[in-house]
Formats: C-alpha cells, sequence, structure tokens
C-alpha cells in the first residue's frame, strides 16, 4: 500500500467564525454540507453517503478555531486525519476555512475536486 500524502485547501467564507464552527464540528452543522446524514456517539461521528457509512473519532477541539478527525478503517494501514481550521483575517477579519486532508498521491487532484463541490455546497447553506 502506498502512502497517503498531506495537502491543503482554504477557501475564503462570507461568514462569522461562530457560524462556520458550528457548520463544521455538529453532527447537524456537517450534515448540512459535508455529509448526507450524521450522528455521534462518544466521539465517534458517524457520516453516511446514500449506502456508505464512515466512522471518524474527534480527535481534537478548539472552539472557533479547528476541528481534527481520525477516520475509522479497518482496511487501511494508518488511519488518516482530516481538519477544519478556522482562519480570521486580525485587520480584515475576513473568515477563511482551511482544510487539510491525506490522500494517495495519484488521488488528490479527485479530492481537491470533492473538496470543491463539498465547499460549494456550503456556501450556498451559509448564504457566502
Amino acid at each position: 500500500m502506498s502512502s497517503k500524502v498531506k495537502f491543503e485547501l482554504e477557501f475564503p467564507l462570507r461568514s462569522s467564525n461562530k457560524v462556520l464552527f458550528n457548520s463544521v464540528s455538529t453532527p447537524d452543522g456537517l450534515s448540512e454540507w459535508f455529509a448526507d446524514d450524521v450522528n455521534i456517539r462518544n466521539d465517534i461521528f458517524i457520516f453516511r453517503w446514500d449506502d456508505t457509512e464512515e466512522r471518524a473519532r474527534l480527535i481534537s477541539k478548539k472552539p472557533f478555531e479547528h476541528v481534527r478527525f481520525q477516520w475509522d478503517r479497518e482496511d487501511e494501514e494508518e488511519n488518516t486525519m482530516f481538519e477544519f481550521h478556522i482562519k480570521t483575517d486580525p485587520l480584515t477579519k475576513e473568515v477563511a476555512l482551511m482544510i487539510v486532508d491525506h490522500a494517495e498521491e495519484n488521488d488528490v487532484e479527485d479530492s481537491t475536486f470533492l473538496w470543491n463541490n463539498q465547499i460549494n455546497v456550503l456556501r450556498q447553506r451559509l448564504g457566502a
């Protein structure tokens, strides 16, 4: 199995960091744009898309700044993480969402495309 590479994406959003944090850290927020349905049990988030279910453990959370999840995948040698960071420019107060994810090197372009699509849904939901 080849090793996954880390990649980062940044998306400016017209939103408050409080509203954005809710969208990336709660089951209700995540089910509006990231997955069809999201539930939580003991810090394990259960994401559902059509007939697929994935689980991720919440491993780090700092209010209004970041959320880090680790996928719970038994079929992989390494459990990979994905993170949401909320950046607020101290001068302009503009807010951006930074996504840190991991993918096989030849899948980074496809993963970037998927994130772009999901962020477009988030923008619509936020009116941003």
